[in-house]
């Protein structure tokens, strides 16, 4: 795994067997700074052949359909499909330079088929909905241990949001999987023991 900062949010280069896995992008705007933090971390955009939202706020989908331009490929989870579009009038109101996702042309799975679609590209994990964030929000929870949330609460949170059922249950979720290391959009990494 490679960490790529180039703007806000951190985004997350998970290395497969043809090519590897991008998840989160930042904002619209920022394809240069993505292209020289990738530079620097010696991935092409040829290397990555599929991107996942964790949401589709603008801040974690903003280059998205510029990758998929250049032939990378949208790995869309069918509790997202309604909600592609949710920051395309952000963009448009900020006159951020951001075209459309054309969401046909993604991959649209179930988060039960994903273990299995992530196997077939070297890739040991599965991805679960956590929707304590937003309705479209999933975390990709690897085998290794390695768990990026997006912008879902950190579990030290749970105390505060005691009448939060959702986050709770988010984060029970997670730790059946007994995570090790949990990697936030917009945090620090997080050792779990």
């Amino acid at each position: 795994m490679k960490k790529l900062k180039y703007g806000n949010t951190n985004t997350f280069y998970i290395p497969g067997l043809k090519g590897g896995l991008l998840v989160d992008t930042d904002y619209a705007g920022t394809l240069p700074g993505f292209y020289r933090e990738i530079k620097k971390n010696d991935i092409r955009v040829k290397n990555i052949e599929y991107v996942l939202a964790t949401h589709y706020h603008p801040d974690h989908m903003g280059l998205i359909s510029e990758l998929m331009k250049q032939g990378v490929k949208l790995l869309l989870m069918d509790v997202q499909k309604d909600f592609v579009h949710f920051s395309d009038g952000i963009f448009e109101r900020d006159r951020l330079p951001c075209m459309p996702i054309d969401e046909s042309k993604g991959t649209v799975i179930t988060c039960a088929e994903s273990r299995s679609f992530l196997a077939l590209r070297g890739i040991s994990g599965e991805i679960i909905p956590t929707p304590s964030h937003s309705a479209d929000s999933v975390s990709l929870i690897m085998d290794d241990g390695d768990c990026y949330v997006g912008d879902l609460e950190p579990i030290e949170y749970l105390q505060a949001y005691e009448n939060n059922a959702l986050l709770k249950d988010d984060w029970n979720r997670i730790l059946a999987f007994h995570p090790l290391r949990v990697f936030y959009a917009h945090r620090p990494e997080k050792l779990m023991k």
